[in-house]
């Protein structure tokens, strides 16, 4: 190879690393970013971050979010996150049965969406009091279980620009501070599951826990749970995702350490 080749080769490399912060910044943001904004972000020049969202824009991985010049993530990305989605579904729905059926309550496998989460598979219980959400229903993910997982694999200073300070509050019980949540993700962080006490509804608890694959997290697993099941079982319940998690992660190809 040429030292041409090879110049060619490590600036195209730069080119898609570059590409790739754009589109994680972008994803931060639901409202989208102007170009100065995704600049000052990405630490770039205004005109390289110009180039890029222009490549980006014609293959449909960004578009206009307004008139004023703002950009936000663009459908192409919805389309092959679909199919990703798909396929996940497969890989792991067995497990989820599984799970389901040991602990003998609903079990839900969620993506993160920005500051949500949205449901993409579910085994529901065949109890009549049940927690049932929605395939394709969207919670936010500050006062879920599945939600404060996925919230626990990003960085400190990520969850400080993706979260307002002042969070909403679902019920009585919900944390609406964003350093308090960041401190209690600590926690997660630390047990490998995240735990939602009547944050999101009352009269129901889950528990979460997040399934990886080579590149890192790609889902969360939860099981929620009418309080009045949960309290006591709590540990068990934790014990058994965790298990979970780890077989389903060790399906997408994580070695089990």
């Amino acid at each position: 190879m040429t030292a041409r080749n090879r110049a060619n080769g490590a600036g195209g490399i730069q080119v898609i690393a570059r590409a790739g912060q754009i589109l994680r910044t972008l994803g931060t943001e639901r409202q989208g970013l102007s170009l100065s904004e995704l600049a000052q972000r990405v630490e770039l020049p205004r005109s390289t971050v110009h180039r890029i969202i222009t490549a980006l824009e014609s293959e449909g991985l960004a578009v206009a979010a307004s008139p004023n010049g703002r950009y936000k993530l663009g459908p192409e990305l919805v389309r092959l996150a679909a199919g990703q989605h798909g396929e996940l579904r497969t890989e792991v729905r067995p497990l989820l049965r599984r799970l389901s059926g040991e602990v003998d309550e609903t079990v839900d496998l969620s993506v993160l969406a920005h500051d949500h989460v949205s449901f993409v598979d579910q085994v529901a219980a065949p109890h009549r009091l049940r927690a049932v959400s929605a395939v394709g229903g969207s919670f936010p993910a500050h006062c879920t279980a599945n939600g404060k997982a996925l919230l626990a694999t990003l960085r400190d200073d990520v969850l400080r620009k993706l979260l307002p300070e002042k969070l909403d509050a679902a019920t009585p019980n919900t944390i609406t501070d964003r350093e308090r949540l960041i401190e209690q993700l600590g926690t997660v962080r630390r047990d490998g599951y995240a735990v939602d006490r009547e944050e999101h509804t009352l009269g129901i608890c889950a528990i979460g826990a997040v399934v990886n694959d080579v590149f890192g997290p790609v889902a969360a697993v939860s099981v929620p749970v009418p309080t009045q099941r949960f309290t006591g079982n709590e540990t068990s319940l934790a014990q058994a995702l965790l298990n979970a998690v780890a077989e389903m992660s060790a399906t997408l190809g994580v070695r089990r350490t």
